[in-house]
């Protein structure tokens, strides 16, 4: 790291993340350097970073490339591998149109979850093709103190947890991750939603993301949450043959919710650019020391 590495800030719903663009996939990115980076006071401050390579220069998206250009390489703040972000995959693709690698309209961007289809709108929101849903059997229960409530397991890439409360304050600080049984239901940690009806076709969430904490809003998650709410409804669109559009409220803004009859679920949101710089290599040594 003795050249100077270039780096943005974004968010999307105010979740936010440090950009690191890389094409060539050579800047090294430990978990303790991406945890330092993330870090909103010793470091840039984020919920996530998003490492942005060419999939042909990533050992994990390689097998992507005749199909997406571009990976999202996406870190937790704590510096862990995730298989998926929703907002991070619309700052992504508005990085993309920022740098001058993509335009208006249609691209495709790689995930640890697959190909995911992104629209660039002209009035600046950006949809995500976010694939299908699984809904896991078997009964799951979340608590926060000396409540508890049923969850319905959704699995959008990445694992969730949607709780219906009868208020967002019943989530306590969501600090630490909410404890769940059984256990065997998400040996890998689970992201836990927390939701209350607005009115129709319309609810609000709170979230602890896993590996991050709170955050102000998480677009996998937000999918968890139309889907789980359309089950709940009795509107699944496999069913109706009519699609069911949610729209959620998130603390950090709004988000709708699609998901058609054949199962495809499409997030549509803002994503904004807000700094770029350049990191201090001697800063980044001095991380990787600790």
């Amino acid at each position: 790291m003795s050249t100077r590495i270039a780096f943005l800030k974004g968010h999307g719903t105010e979740n936010d993340f440090v950009i690191v663009p890389d094409p060539e996939n050579a800047v090294d990115l430990p978990p303790a350097v991406v945890a330092v980076l993330c870090d909103r006071r010793a470091g840039i401050g984020g919920d996530g970073l998003l490492h942005v390579v060419r999939s042909a220069a990533h050992p994990e998206a390689r097998h992507m490339a005749a199909d997406a250009e571009w990976f999202m390489d996406y870190r937790n703040g704590d510096g862990s591998i995730a298989e998926m972000c929703g907002n991070g995959v619309r700052v992504f693709a508005r990085y993309l149109q920022h740098a001058g690698h993509a335009t208006e309209g249609d691209l495709a961007v790689a995930t640890r979850g697959g190909v995911k289809t992104v629209h660039i709108a002209k009035d600046g929101d950006v949809t995500v093709g976010m694939g299908a849903a699984r809904l896991p059997e078997g009964e799951v229960t979340v608590s926060v103190g000396e409540r508890s409530w049923p969850a319905r397991n959704v699995n959008m890439g990445n694992p969730h947890a949607v709780a219906f409360v009868d208020d967002l304050a019943h989530a306590g600080t969501l600090h630490e991750a909410p404890p769940f049984s059984p256990a065997s239901a998400y040996p890998d940690g689970v992201n836990v939603e927390f939701a209350v009806d607005r009115g129709p076709a319309h609810v609000a969430m709170r979230v602890h993301e896993r590996g991050a904490g709170e955050t102000r809003s998480c677009g996998t998650g937000a999918c968890a949450v139309a889907v789980a709410t359309a089950r709940r409804d009795g509107a699944d669109p496999a069913v109706t043959g009519t699609p069911a559009t949610y729209t959620v409220d998130v603390p950090g803004g709004r988000l709708v919710i699609t998901e058609r009859p054949d199962g495809e679920i499409e997030m549509t949101g803002p994503a904004v650019i807000v700094a770029e710089g350049e990191l201090d290599p001697e800063w980044l040594r001095g991380t990787q020391r600790r």
